[in-house]
């Protein structure tokens, strides 16, 4: 089977070998990466990667700022896309952890039926309190996260989806894919969730904004759940911040994403059912001399934009800001507050 990663990058250096090895256990053949304005080495890790035939590297396309569209509109028309008998399109910071068979895409392929398109729900794995880059697999390191079920007091979470080759495919988005317009109803593709189950009507149909890119999860995780790793450590999540919003002056820090996401309320470990083989996967890939050196390199800069950024007081109030955040998600406090009772 030939599993085609499609992701886009900025700065990711640190975390690459991870994402590339830990999909390389799962089934994935080939990775397609896309990226844009890199100072951290992604580009020139990219482009030693597919030197070796590891990845393949290309420019992001995008004239304007919506690089993710851009690039997956670009992607529908490579080979390494076309010829796949699946798509995977999800980003550095998303692990696709299968829980059936030998826990690889074609298990969990054969678990839901062979369906067209499978969307597997998000679940948010928080910080918790871990402060430091440390250059160790982000599985091992973030165990925490909301109650699988319910995130931020919704049902509906997020999706990224797997795609056959045989879609009827008009475009694909981030989260799932988009089929042809006017489809009739007989000529929809079968799609199920991450439990083998069909997806939601309005999802399907995408009938509406809060059905396009999200259903209920309770139930949806029998065969595998999608593990986001959004924020990392408090370093990595303000070196990521500045990578997306390079002018903090005179602007009040918004810290909604990160406590939206800094739920510690759960714990799961079954992700680290591959952490032994990762590490050979990721000590084997870094046995090549040059590679080894371009991932320390990575992590260097990473620890330096961290530092450059804590020189800043915008940067020193954000990071103190966030260390005193409550781990509630801003929903659930206003909810306590509303039913009256103590936090």
């Amino acid at each position: 089977m030939r599993v085609t990663a499609v992701t886009c990058v900025k700065n990711e250096g640190p975390f690459l070998l991870e994402w590339i090895a830990f999909n390389r256990l799962i089934g994935v053949t080939d990775h397609l990466f896309y990226s844009n304005d890199c100072t951290d080495g992604t580009d020139e890790m990219l482009d030693a990667l597919a030197a070796r035939g590891i990845v393949q590297h290309l420019p992001n396309p995008a004239k304007g700022r919506n690089y993710q569209m851009e690039a997956l509109k670009h992607a529908a028309k490579q080979e390494v896309v076309s010829e796949a008998d699946w798509v995977w399109v999800a980003d550095v910071d998303e692990f696709l952890n299968i829980h059936v068979g030998d826990h690889t895409i074609p298990a969990l392929v054969e678990a839901c039926g062979n369906p067209q398109a499978i969307s597997l729900n998000f679940q948010f794995f928080a910080s918790d309190g871990i402060e430091t880059f440390e250059d160790r697999p982000v599985i091992e390191q973030f165990t925490r996260s909301h109650n699988p079920d319910l995130w931020c007091g919704e049902a509906a979470i997020e999706v990224k989806s797997l795609v056959r080759h045989d879609f009827p495919l008009q475009y694909f988005g981030a989260h799932r894919p988009f089929f042809r317009e006017k489809l009739p109803p007989k000529k929809r593709p079968s799609w199920t969730d991450g439990s083998g189950r069909k997806v939601q009507h309005k999802f399907l149909v995408a009938a509406n904004p809060r059905r396009i890119r999200k259903f209920p999860a309770q139930g949806a995780r029998d065969y595998a759940t999608l593990n986001h790793y959004a924020l990392r450590s408090l370093d990595s999540y303000l070196v990521k911040n500045d990578r997306g919003d390079v002018n903090r002056e005179n602007r009040a820090f918004d810290d909604t994403y990160w406590r939206e996401r800094n739920d510690p309320a759960w714990q799961d470990l079954s992700i680290q059912r591959y952490l032994p083989d990762l590490q050979a996967a990721l000590a084997d890939l870094k046995s090549d001399p040059e590679i080894n050196a371009l991932h320390d390199k990575a992590c260097a800069l990473h620890r330096e934009k961290r530092d450059a950024l804590l020189a800043q007081p915008a940067y020193q109030e954000m990071q103190a800001q966030l260390r005193a955040a409550s781990t509630l998600p801003p929903q659930e406090e206003a909810l306590i507050r509303k039913l009256g009772l103590t936090l």
